[in-house]
């Protein structure tokens, strides 16, 4: 099933606003009332409150201050969804969204309608660039909670042993690319944003040296993670940074999030239900520990961001996204380039070996929409590359994408990265 999930840029930004909503209540389709309610543990939200804060948005930072004489739909939903932005006021405590049953879904939609109708009313007459600036954000920011939706309810679905179906697909069982190291000489690059959107912690766009480095040509594979497991990769604590041992024994963890190895062949939890492991896909929802402790069984390293994002500066946006309806890794093809990095962008976001900090020059915006990005940039690492469930036009190669180390309910994997002595040309090696 094929998804709308993509739209021009150029198609016009009430366009865009317009079909991002219609997208928002898509995604919800499959969902029961009683779904729409899951909160499963505190860093997850239910599906209600993703529609409602995206509303939220529009209406708090667009509608109320730009639009005359517009009345907010219920003042008390203010502080219901707002998320983190203390600059707006008080916010509903976040572990506790789950019991939130009203508003219910009905009024809910009824909201969006509202602010929808408002915000192209608005959008009719309005040529204030700041203002349009603005919405092309909360189109954006929406995009997001698409994505969190859906990493969300399969998370709480995860809990439910009848093990629900959020949507069937079609497994081809095709097999990975063959693995190559792919070398890059390294020398003073330049990343960061440059044109079109972008977010504030992409820029300032600045200087980097990197080192010889050698990048893997595509994420690596269930069958390898198994290995790891295999060679008792959760036993060995010479594998792991001190904080990931001790996520790992006070855890329990012996395997990635959703994956079951007691009986017979290795299975996992997906939106399709529970399936039988298949093994040349990327391996996904690895938090940072685990993909550390896997670049360290390898012999190898997790990509700096500046490395990564120097090899995907030039490359087309491809690869598994929302829109295939698949709502989980695909295999990458082989593809024409023997020499070019596989699967850089969707499938599953990339574990790098950088921090989240500042660019070097970095100001976040005035004002409460300015606690956007920069108020997070403490104790998270950065992931690069998009998923699965992230839209194609969402997506370049500057965006930063960050979360705390311990935490893998997201598609995230992990490409293997080394350095190497000595410059060498872009080329290909075999993996031994």
């Amino acid at each position: 099933m094929s998804l709308p999930d993509s739209h021009p840029r150029d198609g016009g930004l009430a366009a865009r606003l317009a079909e991002t909503r219609r997208f928002s209540e898509t995604l919800c389709e499959p969902l029961s009332a009683e779904d729409m309610g899951l909160q499963a543990c505190p860093e997850v939200s239910p599906p209600r409150w993703h529609l409602a804060h995206t509303t939220w948005f529009f209406e708090t930072f667009i509608l109320k201050p730009g639009l005359s004489g517009y009345q907010p739909f219920d003042e008390r939903f203010e502080y219901l969804f707002n998320s983190y932005y203390n600059g707006v006021g008080a916010q509903y405590p976040r572990p506790q969204r789950h019991l939130l049953s009203r508003p219910g879904i009905d009024t809910v939609r009824r909201w969006r309608v509202q602010v929808d109708e408002a915000m192209q009313d608005l959008l009719a007459g309005e040529d204030d660039p700041d203002l349009l600036a603005l919405v092309a954000l909360g189109i954006e920011h929406e995009q997001q909670h698409q994505e969190l939706l859906l990493t969300d309810i399969k998370h709480s679905f995860s809990y439910n042993p009848l093990w629900p179906v959020y949507r069937p697909r079609d497994d081809d069982g095709a097999w990975a690319a063959e693995f190559r190291w792919l070398n890059y000489p390294g020398g003073l690059v330049e990343i960061g944003a440059t044109d079109g959107f972008y977010f504030d912690n992409e820029t300032p766009r600045h200087r980097q040296w990197l080192e010889p480095f050698a990048l893997a040509n595509r994420p690596s594979t269930c069958a390898e993670y198994l290995a790891f497991i295999d060679d008792g990769g959760y036993r060995r604590p010479e594998l792991w940074l001190s904080d990931g041992w001790d996520w790992v024994r006070a855890s329990g963890a012996t395997a990635p999030l959703y994956w079951f190895l007691e009986d017979g062949a290795p299975e996992y939890y997906t939106l399709a239900g529970r399936r039988p492991i298949q093994l040349h896909e990327p391996v996904a929802h690895l938090n940072y520990y685990e993909a550390d402790a896997f670049a360290r069984w390898c012999g190898k390293r997790l990509p700096t961001e500046a490395e990564w994002e120097h090899a995907a500066a030039d490359r087309p946006v491809v690869g598994g996204f929302v829109g295939n309806g698949r709502f989980h890794p695909s295999v990458a093809a082989a593809g024409d380039e023997a020499d070019a990095p596989l699967q850089l962008f969707g499938d599953v976001w990339e574990w790098t070996g950088s921090a989240y900090l500042p660019y070097p020059g970095f100001a976040p915006a005035a004002g409460a929409v300015g606690e956007y990005n920069g108020k997070f940039m403490s104790n998270q690492m950065v992931l690069r590359g998009g998923s699965c469930v992230s839209h194609r036009d969402h997506l370049r190669a500057s965006y930063r994408n960050f979360f705390y180390p311990h935490l893998r309910w997201q598609f995230s994997g992990v490409r293997l990265a080394q350095s190497m002595e000595a410059p060498r040309g872009p080329s290909a090696t075999t993996l031994a």
